[in-house]
C-alpha cells in the first residue's frame, strides 16, 4: 500500500480519498497463519486488581511499584490534540501487544522479528459517575490514513496513506497509536494501558482460571484451542486460546474473535468482582503482583497509587453495565483481508461518547460482524 503524507484521516474508497479501489476476485480471507494473530483484551480489568494490592506499605509498596512500566504519551504528543471531556468521563485507549520476544515467543508462535503490533485494540469510555462503561473494539485489519506521529524517543514519522489499523503501534509505539485513534475519533484518550502474551496467561492463571460457557465446539490448532459446547473454566493458555482465534468461530475473520475476545473480557469482569479467593492476603499480592508486572500504562498512571486511585475509579462497575460495541465497518471489495470503517454510522459512536451516551443500536445495525456474536458467554 502506498504511503505519502495526508492532512488528515480519511476513508479509503470513499470521495475524497486517495485513489481508486478495485473490486478483487473471491470472498473474505482464507484462514491464514497464526503469525501476527490477535492478542488480548482486559488489561483495564487488571488494572482494576491492583486496588486489592494497593494499601501495603514499606517493601510490598515500592515492590509494586518498581514493577510499573509507563510511557510519557503527553509528551510525545504534545498540545495539538483534542481536548478533555470536562464532563466527568474518561477514555482509555487498551491494546493488547504481539510482540514475540521474552516468553511471549513461546506463547504466540512465530520469531521475534523485533517489532509488536496491536493485534487487539479497544476504547474504554468510562462514563460520569464511573458506574458504566462503552467498550469499542478497533479490527486490526481496518483501513486507516495514519496522520504523521512522533514516539516516545522522539523519532518523527511520516503520515501513511490506505494502511492498517495496528500498524500504528508498530510504527511509532503507543504514542503513535494514540494520535491515531485521536486523530480517528476526534476524542481525547486519557490514559492507555497495554498488556502481552504472556502477561495475559499469566493473570488469568492468578485468578485460578476464568469461566465460560460455549454455545457450539471451537477447534483451532492455530490457537491451540479444543473447546466443546458447554461451561468450562479456561486456564491462562486456553483464554490466550479463545481470545486468538478467528478460524474456529463465525466467518473466519478478526471481527469474530473480536466478538469472542468482548464476551471473555465481561466474563473476566464478572470473575474479579465476584471471586472469593481475595480473603487471602498471599493472593492479593501475588495479584497485584502480576498486574503490575503485565501491563504498561501511561505517565499518569505509572505508580502504584495512581493506578490505584484510577482502578479504584472502576470498582463500581460490574459484567452487566460493560456495553460492548465493535467500530462500525464493511469488508473491503477491492481485499477481503481488509475492512472500511462506515462513516456515518462511525460518527454516531463518536457523537455518542463524546456527549458521555450510550453508542446507540443504529450505530451497528447492518455492519459487518463477524458472525459469531453469542458463542461465549459468561456462565
Amino acid at each position: 500500500m502506498p504511503a505519502d503524507s495526508t492532512p488528515g484521516p480519511g476513508i479509503p474508497g470513499t470521495p475524497g480519498s486517495k485513489g481508486p479501489r478495485h473490486r478483487a476476485r473471491g470472498r473474505r480471507r482464507k484462514p491464514r497463519s497464526r503469525r501476527r494473530t490477535g492478542l488480548l483484551v482486559a488489561a483495564w480489568t487488571a488494572a482494576g486488581i491492583v486496588v486489592l494490592g494497593g494499601s501495603g506499605a514499606g517493601y510490598l509498596y515500592f515492590k509494586l511499584n518498581g514493577n510499573l512500566r509507563s510511557v510519557d504519551i503527553d509528551q510525545a504528543l504534545g498540545t495539538d490534540r483534542p481536548g478533555r471531556s470536562g464532563n466527568g468521563s474518561e477514555n482509555i485507549l487498551v491494546l493488547g501487544s504481539d510482540t514475540r520476544s521474552g516468553g511471549n515467543g513461546r506463547i504466540g508462535g512465530g520469531a521475534d522479528d523485533g517489532t509488536a503490533r496491536s493485534d487487539t485494540a479497544m476504547i474504554v469510555h468510562v462514563h460520569q459517575g464511573h458506574r458504566e462503561a462503552s467498550v469499542v473494539s478497533l479490527p486490526r485489519d481496518t483501513l486507516i490514513d495514519r496522520p504523521a506521529c512522533t514516539d516516545t524517543a522522539g523519532r518523527q514519522y511520516p503520515a501513511a496513506h490506505e494502511v492498517m489499523f495496528n500498524s500504528a503501534y508498530a510504527t511509532g509505539g503507543a504514542a503513535c497509536a494514540v494520535k491515531t485513534v485521536e486523530s480517528l475519533t476526534g476524542l481525547r484518550m486519557d490514559h492507555y494501558l497495554e498488556i502481552d502474551f504472556s502477561g495475559f496467561q499469566e493473570l488469568v492463571d492468578e485468578l485460578g482460571g476464568v469461566r465460560v460457557t460455549t454455545t457450539e465446539d471451537i477447534r483451532d490448532p492455530d490457537s491451540h484451542l479444543d473447546l466443546r459446547a458447554g461451561t468450562h473454566r479456561l486456564s491462562g493458555a486456553q483464554a490466550l486460546g479463545l481470545v486468538r482465534t478467528r478460524h474456529g468461530v463465525g466467518d473466519g475473520s478478526d471481527l469474530g474473535r473480536i466478538q469472542l475476545q468482548q464476551a471473555f473480557v465481561k466474563a473476566l469482569a464478572a470473575q474479579v468482582k465476584d471471586i472469593g479467593v481475595l480473603t487471602s492476603p498471599k493472593k492479593l499480592y501475588d495479584l497485584a503482583d502480576t498486574a503490575t508486572r503485565t501491563v504498561t500504562t501511561d505517565s499518569g498512571l505509572g505508580s502504584v497509587n495512581s493506578l490505584t486511585a484510577f482502578a479504584s475509579g472502576l470498582k463500581g462497575i460490574d459484567a452487566s453495565h460493560l456495553h460492548m460495541v465493535t467500530l462500525p465497518v464493511r469488508y473491503d471489495p477491492a481485499d477481503g483481508n481488509r475492512v472500511l470503517v462506515q462513516e456515518d454510522k462511525a460518527r454516531q459512536v463518536w457523537d455518542a461518547l463524546r456527549n458521555d451516551r450510550r453508542v446507540p443500536k443504529a450505530a451497528t445495525e447492518g455492519t459487518a460482524t463477524g458472525e459469531a456474536a453469542d458463542v461465549v458467554s459468561a456462565p
